[in-house]
């Protein structure tokens, strides 16, 4: 285990990498750890690979992450990819119009 540094945008106390088979042999400490210390990294060969956090964060970031109706509504790109999905017009035959007798 390592202790990282924080950088000024990091928000809580410091985070500590865990190697994989470190990770799996004391998978408890590890949980215990992101509970009281906050996010918990796990290297895998060296390489940061994945995030242990506490359920509040996870929660709080979920929250963060998500646009409000207003938001989507208000957004300057497209709500679709292309545009909207409209049949083109090229296929359809027009029927004569109705006669009245």
């Amino acid at each position: 285990m390592r202790l990282v540094t924080p950088s000024p945008n990091t928000v809580g106390p410091l985070i500590v990498n865990w190697p994989v088979q470190k990770a799996q042999a004391r998978f408890n400490e590890l949980l215990e750890e992101s509970v009281k210390k906050g996010p918990q990294i796990i290297t895998m060969r060296g390489v940061e690979t994945a995030v242990l956090v506490p359920i509040e964060e996870w929660r709080r970031l979920q929250r963060r992450v998500r646009p409000t109706l207003k938001e989507l509504l208000l957004a300057p790109e497209p709500r679709f990819e292309g545009g909207l999905p409209y049949p083109r017009r090229g296929r359809w035959r027009m029927r004569p119009p109705p006669t009245f007798e």
